[in-house]
């Protein structure tokens, strides 16, 4: 690389360092351009990607659908408020309400806004349907929860650097273990105002932390039984990413698009965000059943850019790109593998531990403290051998591509994976 290339990289880092706010810790690298499972940087060199946007982009970088939907959309109308109506939300408000088997959806753009948005539609119900005074309403989440930054969401994170000086907190939560079922028993049985059960169906910021496969369905019974709605966070883990439409269908062996949903963990409001839209505009969305979402009035809630045309557009094609190209069945298959294969590998390893996850969302677990240094410098390494992952919680590497990767991809990957765990071998 020459000299010029090297000072084109540090002077785009150089840019965001001095006039951005540092809330971030990339990998040292500045990408300009994406294509499927590759992404390019300012040196035109080539990448497999294995974050995938944090899942945002299940269908492949610039997925020529997708993209032309945003194209064509943007050419007539981009936005106009829900102060009127417009010709494509309601289009794909049916769409994805059948795609997901609800009755109705409510629009929103970022993944923080759909789980906020979520609260307060459980907390209206709880108060108008389920009876519970008003302001008195419990809703349980799990320890090592991730479900965005807002100042209500970090007010029952355990994440110290997303609550500290960050207070006053937001009351109205109980925290319990994850995949722990006597736990959620005990504190459905102890708080009578509890109004709904708010859960990552695979823990991913948390390292990808997989629960029983019975912990869902038994979670769900439990939340019928007390009159609690199930709130299923699927902005990470849904849309096909570990090998089911969506996570809470996990025990389904269908393609991903058929009724068994209904009867696996149906939750009674789903959250979905991130590759709603392919990762090519914001968009998130609620989906609830009548009897839930009509709580919710004129006036109560919304959001300017909530349901535009562009976002319409945009997640009727993603979410046909994955019918379409049977992205849900690749991503068990090729998860299944990818996991067979790193299993392998650590059989005789000193420096992975685990391999876990469900499709393609996996992580491994680096055998060292979570305050050391060793996952970074492993993605660092994995960068300078062409493929881009991220630590989480200090020692954990997730793993992630996008969903449309082949098999000849995998097998290239996994070698890169591989060869450069091997470097750090004691």
């Amino acid at each position: 690389m020459s000299l010029v290339q090297q000072n084109k990289s540090t002077e785009f880092i150089a840019l965001e360092n001095q006039y951005g706010a540092h809330n971030y810790h990339p990998l040292p690298v500045v990408l300009n351009k994406g294509e499927g499972v590759y992404v390019w940087d300012v040196e035109d060199n080539r990448y497999y990607d294995f974050l995938s946007a944090y899942s945002a982009v299940n269908q492949g970088h610039c997925h020529p659908k997708i993209i032309n939907a945003m194209l064509e959309q943007a050419k007539t109308l981009t936005l106009t408020s829900r102060a009127f109506y417009n010709d494509q939300l309601g289009q794909y408000e049916k769409y994805a309400t059948t795609y997901f088997g609800f009755d109705k959806l409510l629009p929103m753009n970022t993944g923080a806004e759909a789980v906020e948005t979520a609260i307060k539609i459980c907390r209206k119900w709880a108060y108008e349907k389920k009876g519970i005074p008003e302001t008195a309403a419990q809703i349980i989440v799990c320890d090592n929860n991730f479900h965005g930054r807002t100042t209500t969401i970090i007010s029952f994170s355990n994440d110290e650097d997303a609550r500290k000086n960050f207070g006053p907190y937001t009351p109205g939560f109980i925290k319990i273990p994850y995949d722990d079922i006597p736990a959620l028993q005990d504190a459905l049985e102890k708080n009578p105002n509890v109004a709904g059960f708010l859960v990552e169906p695979i823990q991913g910021e948390a390292g990808v932390y997989t629960p029983q496969p019975d912990f869902l369905a038994k979670a769900k019974d439990l939340c019928n039984k007390n009159n609690v709605l199930f709130i299923a966070d699927e902005i990470q883990t849904g849309i096909a990413r570990t090998g089911s439409l969506l996570a809470v269908c996990g025990n389904c062996t269908c393609s991903g698009h058929c009724e068994q949903q209904k009867t696996y963990s149906q939750p009674d409001i789903l959250i979905l965000g991130k590759a709603l839209s392919g990762g090519a505009y914001p968009v998130s969305a609620v989906l609830a059943d009548n009897k839930i979402m009509e709580v919710i009035q004129p006036g109560q809630h919304g959001s300017t850019f909530g349901g535009n045309p562009i976002a319409s557009a945009v997640a009727i094609a993603a979410l046909e790109v994955v019918k379409e190209e049977g992205l849900t069945l690749n991503a068990r298959k090729m998860g299944n593998y990818f996991r067979e294969k790193l299993s392998e590998y650590i059989k005789n390893s000193s420096i992975v531990s685990q391999v876990r996850g469900k499709g393609l969302l996996n992580a491994i677990v680096i055998n060292d403290t979570p305050d050391s240094s060793t996952a970074w410098d492993i993605c660092v390494a994995l960068k300078e051998n062409g493929l881009l992952a991220k630590p989480t919680h200090g020692n954990i590497i997730r793993f992630a591509p996008p969903l449309v990767i082949n098999q000849e991809q995998l097998d290239a990957c996994i070698a890169i994976i591989t060869m450069t765990l091997k470097d750090f071998e004691k």
